[in-house]
């Protein structure tokens, strides 16, 4: 967690969760950040749809061909459209997220709120996994909707709030 030390930088321009500073002028810092922040993801995508389809087929694997057959289609139809499903949501949210960015500080509270739910939600979900392996194609197509929805973003919006909040603070102090 980052001290209220680091929260503002010295020239103004005030740290981000992962992209510290790099946001501002979105040189080569910014750009390697979201290139591993993309790679990470894709590889949790790739093991949870690894994980799901893996599950999956073993459950459907003593069907009878025909069964086997139907459930199939029924998973590839309900997989595109729960990945469709993740894409809007995810742009909507964006979306929606843009019309009221939050402030770096409030960036650096939701970041650390997040951090403290984190864990009981992956414990609690465990549980209901075993419940819903018939799901968990369509699950891992909307997980893969909707993080490949945010990671093709041009801005973030806690970067256009970071941004509104220099141009408040620069306004502010002209015309002190």
């Amino acid at each position: 967690m980052a001290s209220r030390a680091s929260f503002k930088v010295r020239s103004g321009i005030p740290a981000l969760p992962k992209l510290g500073t790099s946001w501002y002028e979105r040189g080569t810092r910014y750009w390697l950040s979201r290139t591993r922040t993309t790679l990470g993801q894709l590889l949790t995508a790739a093991m949870l749809v690894f994980f799901c389809f893996g599950t999956y087929w073993g459950f459907v694997r003593g069907l009878p061909s025909t069964a086997r057959l139907v459930l199939d289609i029924v998973q590839v139809l309900a997989s595109l459209a729960t990945l469709v499903w993740g894409w809007i949501t995810q742009r909507r949210a964006h979306r929606e997220a843009l019309l009221d960015p939050p402030t770096p500080e409030e960036t650096w509270t939701a970041k650390r709120a997040h951090n403290r739910r984190a864990p009981r939600i992956a414990l609690s979900s465990r549980g209901l996994v075993l419940l819903a392996v018939p799901l968990l194609p369509a699950v891992a197509a909307y997980y893969v909707g909707w993080i490949t929805a945010w990671l093709t973003v041009r801005e973030y919006p806690s970067e256009v709030g970071a941004r509104r909040w220099v141009e408040e603070q620069r306004a502010a102090e002209l015309k002190v």
